[in-house]
């Protein structure tokens, strides 16, 4: 079994540290009124935009959005996992971190923890089943792996044999296993229907790399088969820990690297990335078995302003490289750069970095062919640019990409060169070109006091924001605004009853209870919304904004049992006492819309 950390012990852990205490060893800090500032440790800039509140024991940068407790800050900038930064903070001030021994998901959480903790368990089998395996030591070894590089991977072995991981998980044949992806269950039998399905290891006979989330924990495995068999490299499956299209393997371990060098390079394997970092180059990631995905480039892009895509000089390489350029165009930014480095063909970054040095590999990269040139060299190759209508077949090629970018600078610059090599004016090729898209206009209905570029959509949202900023104001929020259909509702309702139970809390200590829970991607999106500098500052009145976000809230859920009435008084099935409500509810909509509070006694509403 794995160990856990109880909740209990974490909140009375960040309300014993101070995070100016914490951030003040890494970055230092300057007193700005009631916070603390600085230039961010995570993403270059010139002026400080990274804010700690002591009283909100919070950190929030309002450049690049990086933002978190104590705990949080350790881990993003030191690289650590959750469980291994809680035990660094508590080591801090003196504090035994107690452990207790379970499978169980967090009540009123997801069930990721539980599954967590079983591909933690299996890690730990595989890893220790590779020191015994003679075969999978020399297959690293022959490699060039060492053993403080496989220990840093994590790597491990995943012998033969069909059913190995029964001696890990007493409920094998049973439990849910299958969630994790460690096992398959066969189909069942057409001939002999009742005959039970039978579950087996999914990996065999292969050295393992764990798949690792930001927080440090497993979410999945690559398995590169030992000798002869298909397929060379297997995958876990789409899971409820785990998505391809969003996970990228060895970012965990290579973010400090990247965030020093400001540059990370894409691979296409698991190997790569480890003899890259045998050689010495550390902000190496690779994708998992898919193509690059937007949001891989959009994660890539937030941590350093420079990506590299290494792929191989053959015909593949070259395929994959322009799908990785058709999804970075939509969100590249000025300032940012992607680039494409092009191996030999015979060659892949394992074999060119284990051959050439480190150096020779760091010079190649720094020589990367940036995307504009990439993308306009691959469009005029395949076109005869001496003629007009060659030139008008790489004008119809080139359109609907430049259009995608949306970056001012960028775009002007791109839509410029495109007019240069078709022998254009420039204002031809923007006459060719789609219109621009313009920014958002901005909605007639009444706005809150402060509105924030980047907040998040959901009212629902907007309201856990400001809860979190001030848990005690979780008392004015009535139950009625609390039912909702939307996904962000069940959040809202979440957070309002934690901080009901425990108004007292700052914000770093309610951010940590609802971490690893099926909540915290909605609380990420809600904290987005850069109120912290705000409120520190006595710009934004919360308990006018709270009192906002309620009203808006109780005239949408009025207008949707509103429409619900309407319909069914449309339909002529509208009871006596529907029809009472409805003329109820619309006499309540406009005492709602003037801001005055809604008559007792209306139905649920």
């Amino acid at each position: 079994m794995a160990t856990m950390i109880p909740q209990e012990f974490i909140q009375s852990l960040l309300g014993r540290v101070d995070i100016v205490d914490v951030v003040d060893r890494y970055v230092k800090l300057k007193k700005a009124g009631a916070n603390y500032s600085a230039c961010c440790p995570f993403h270059n800039e010139k002026t400080p935009s990274f804010t700690v509140s002591p009283s909100k024991q919070f950190y929030h940068c309002f450049g690049c959005g990086a933002h978190g407790n104590a705990i949080g800050f350790l881990m993003e900038y030191s690289g650590l996992a959750y469980p291994e930064a809680i035990r660094a903070l508590a080591e801090t001030v003196g504090m035994p971190v107690p452990e207790t021994r379970s499978r169980e998901p967090r009540p009123g959480g997801a069930e990721a923890p539980a599954l967590t903790a079983r591909m933690l368990d299996a890690l730990s089998y595989y890893r220790a089943e590779l020191k015994k395996s003679r075969s999978a030591i020399d297959y690293l070894k022959g490699r060039g792996v060492s053993g403080e590089i496989a220990a840093r991977f994590g790597l491990g072995y995943a012998p033969e044999g069909w059913q190995n991981l029964a001696q890990v998980f007493a409920d094998y044949a049973t439990g849910p296993l299958k969630d994790t992806g460690l096992v398959i269950d066969s189909e069942p039998d057409a001939e002999h229907p009742d005959k039970k399905s039978r579950r087996y290891d999914r990996f065999r006979n292969r050295v393992m790399f764990p798949i690792l989330d930001a927080r440090g924990n497993v979410i999945g495995f690559g398995g590169r088969v030992i000798g002869p068999g298909e397929p060379k490299y297997l995958n876990s499956p789409e899971t409820p820990l785990f998505e391809k299209g969003r996970e990228l393997y060895g970012l965990y371990q290579a973010r400090r690297a990247v965030r020093d060098a400001n540059r990370v390079i894409v691979v296409e394997g698991y190997m790569d990335v480890v003899a890259l970092a045998q050689n010495g180059v550390e902000n190496a990631v690779a994708t998992l078995g898919t193509a690059t995905t937007p949001v891989h480039v959009a994660k890539l892009l937030k941590l350093a302003d420079n990506v590299v895509f290494c792929f191989d000089g053959d015909a593949a390489g070259r395929k994959a490289a322009w799908r990785a350029l058709e999804v970075s165009l939509p969100v590249l930014a000025d300032g940012k750069v992607v680039s494409f480095l092009f191996l030999p063909p015979e060659d892949d970054p394992d074999t060119y970095v284990r051959r050439e040095g480190r150096d020779a590999f760091l010079a190649a990269a720094a020589q990367a062919k940036p995307l504009s040139q990439f993308l306009f060299s691959e469009l005029a190759s395949a076109v005869d640019m001496a003629s007009e209508e060659g030139r008008a077949r790489f004008v119809a090629e080139a359109k609907p990409l430049v259009a995608q970018v949306q970056a001012p600078a960028l775009s002007a610059m791109l839509r410029h060169r495109l007019a240069e090599l078709a022998r254009l004016d420039a204002a031809e090729v923007e006459a060719l070109l789609p219109a621009r898209t313009p920014p958002p206009r901005s909605s007639a209905r009444a706005a809150p006091p402060r509105t924030v570029r980047g907040a998040p959509a959901a009212p629902e949202l907007r309201l856990v924001a400001r809860l979190l900023m001030r848990p005690d104001l979780s008392a004015q929020v009535p139950e009625e605004v609390l039912d909702g259909a939307r996904p962000e509702a069940a959040t809202l309702r979440a957070v309002a009853g934690f901080c009901r139970s425990s108004p007292h809390l700052t914000l770093g200590q309610v951010s940590a209870y609802f971490q690893g829970s099926e909540h915290e991607a909605a609380i990420e999106q809600a904290l987005r919304e850069p109120l912290l500098g705000q409120a520190e500052a006595g710009e934004l009145d919360l308990e006018a904004e709270v009192s906002h976000w309620v009203r808006e809230l109780r005239g949408e859920r009025l207008a949707q049992r509103q429409g619900e009435l309407v319909r069914l008084m449309s339909a002529g099935t509208a009871t006596p006492e529907q029809m009472a409500e409805y003329q109820a509810l619309f006499a309540r909509m406009e005492a709602s819309k003037s801001g005055n509070p809604p008559t007792e006694g209306v139905s649920k509403f």
